[in-house]
């Protein structure tokens, strides 16, 4: 199951990485024909989301690799480590954006509004397929990768509704003017997530709500006292691993083998990947206390 998933996020984010890449290609291209420094800006700004689509794929292939005795848990952390490198690329491109069209509300330029138009066009298409595909994925990686590429899209929209717009009026203020707008709805989604990303690496609880059901469940075990030192972290944003003592009460009598099997059945439901969990009987000093 896991292995099926991990194969549709590699597939869904290569086909992201092929079309930004050719679409970036085109806009160099079109950029000069049009004599547009707007498109040629945002071919620089998808030269990057390229690159970072590129090295999330390979990263997100890597972490498909088997644990070995040096990396025990598998290599999923690698998935992550490429959400936190594409967040951090999509606010530094976020920011030079904003300094390219601040800039440019006092000195809008006039650009050549028939190419802009076809080119937003194909922008919104390429753009919005690869967006649409990665949204199907659950991994951080896929969407922080999406926002690239909404932002993108959004862009070109932008893009399309001024080339439209100037083809009546010359209000070349428009352009500059929605492209802050759109990028700094982008920038406060990408520092959610981006921040989403950061915990986990700090191996913060991945949900709260998961976390505190857990608890519930475990305490429901009727063998089960307590419970301490429960943690509950992520590989990678989808795979959980949890550890935990658990204080059998006083009156219990049942075989730890029967025990076990009443907590694999209360944390069936959670999908965990790792599970580890200590036995301590009721007046038992825990040793990690």
């Amino acid at each position: 199951m896991h292995q099926h998933s991990h194969d549709d996020s590699s597939k869904r984010i290569g086909l992201a990485f092929y079309l930004n890449l050719i679409f970036t290609a085109i806009e160099f291209v079109g950029g000069w024909l049009t004599n547009s420094t707007a498109i040629m800006a945002d071919a620089v700004h998808d030269l990057g989301d390229s690159l970072s689509i590129g090295s999330a794929w390979l990263l997100n292939r890597l972490g498909k690799r088997s644990a070995n005795d040096e990396f025990t848990y598998g290599f999923l952390r690698l998935s992550l480590f490429g959400a936190l490198i594409n967040g951090l690329v999509l606010i530094a491109g976020s920011v030079w954006v904003l300094s390219e069209s601040i800039p440019r509300l006092v000195d809008p330029v006039m650009p050549m509004t028939e190419g802009m138009l076809a080119l937003a066009l194909l922008g919104v298409t390429v753009n919005g397929v690869a967006a649409y595909r990665l949204s199907k994925g659950n991994s951080l990686n896929e969407k922080v990768l999406n926002w690239h590429l909404l932002e993108d899209a959004l862009g070109w929209i932008a893009v399309l509704i001024v080339s439209l717009v100037m083809q009546f009026v010359e209000w070349p203020i428009l352009d500059p003017l929605l492209s802050i707008v759109f990028t700094l709805f982008i920038l406060v989604n990408v520092l959610r997530n981006l921040w989403a990303t950061a915990k986990l690496f700090f191996q913060a609880v991945p949900d709260k709500h998961i976390s505190d059901a857990i608890k519930k469940s475990l305490l429901d075990v009727a063998s089960v006292q307590d419970i301490h030192h429960l943690h509950l972290w992520s590989l990678d944003g989808e795979h959980h691993v949890l550890t935990a003592h658990i204080v059998l009460t006083a009156e219990c009598n049942a075989s730890h083998r029967l025990i076990k099997e009443e907590i694999a059945k209360a944390l069936a439901n959670y999908e965990l990947e790792h599970t580890t969990i200590e036995i301590e009987v009721n007046d038992e000093v825990c040793r990690d206390q």
